[in-house]
């Protein structure tokens, strides 16, 4: 086997989680999709003593709250606009949007957070049953809240959709220890990898080039944790395979 990667926070198709780098098939690389907590606990003994400090110094950012819907219809948005996008980003202003993002950032809850909704079954009939729909929505946390943002949630959502409330036929909610049971890589919630503001912008996980490379030559981190971050999706890989077949295969 010349590669072997690794995501999921660490588990693998025979539904075990990976724990040390030694259970692992032999290989030329290691590709990991984890965090740098997962990543010292399943190959630090491999790595050395500075890489290692500088993964324990890693910051992890805001969590999230997360509520799926089943729905009778078509979220009543007022803005027609809305009514037809996949995507919805929920705020009354740039000021309300920027004091919720940095209440959670400095560990407090926001009242009317900062709400990110999908509405994917509009577009999508597998989705639901005929006449109904689905959507999930979500918003940031303090790391590790374990404080119910229903209420709150739903509350953005009748602003901007009134009538929202009564076609809610069930909900299903994640608070950021639901979320990291179901993904051990959102470390207290935070589902993008790690903070990312200018100390960790281009040093994630730590001061290296490439920033997907580690003190092991054949192991290499992958995940939300690099650059370019969870906001680009694939790219992370994308770039970490390209080190990996530079460094190792010796392929560009």
């Amino acid at each position: 086997m010349a590669a072997y990667f690794l995501s999921l926070g660490g588990k693998i198709e025979t539904g075990r989680w990976v724990t040390s780098i030694e259970t692992l098939p032999s290989a030329k690389a290691y590709l990991f999709d984890v965090t740098p907590r997962q990543l010292l606990q399943i190959a630090g003994h491999r790595l050395s003593g500075l890489y290692k400090w500088q993964l324990k110094r890693y910051h992890y950012g805001m969590g999230v709250f997360k509520i799926d819907w089943a729905l009778n219809g078509p979220i009543p948005f007022t803005a027609a606009a809305c009514r037809k996008a996949a995507t919805i980003h929920i705020g009354a202003s740039y000021e309300e949007i920027a004091y919720a993002e940095r209440q959670a950032a400095k560990g407090a809850v926001a009242s009317k957070p900062f709400v990110l909704l999908a509405q994917q079954s509009l577009f999508d009939n597998t989705r639901a049953p005929e006449g109904k729909q689905t959507a999930w929505a979500y918003c940031h946390v303090p790391n590790g809240s374990q404080t119910d943002m229903t209420a709150a949630i739903e509350n953005q959502v009748e602003r901007f959709a009134p009538g929202f409330r009564d076609i809610i036929l069930a909900r299903h909610t994640m608070n950021t220890v639901a979320m990291e049971t179901y993904n051990p890589n959102y470390i207290g919630g935070d589902i993008n990898g790690g903070t990312i503001d200018i100390s960790q912008l281009y040093t994630r996980p730590a001061l290296r080039f490439p920033p997907y490379s580690t003190s092991e030559k054949n192991i290499y981190c992958c995940s939300s944790s690099t650059p370019p971050g969870g906001g680009v999706h694939g790219m992370c890989g994308y770039h970490a395979a390209r080190a990996a077949l530079k460094s190792v295969f010796h392929q560009t």
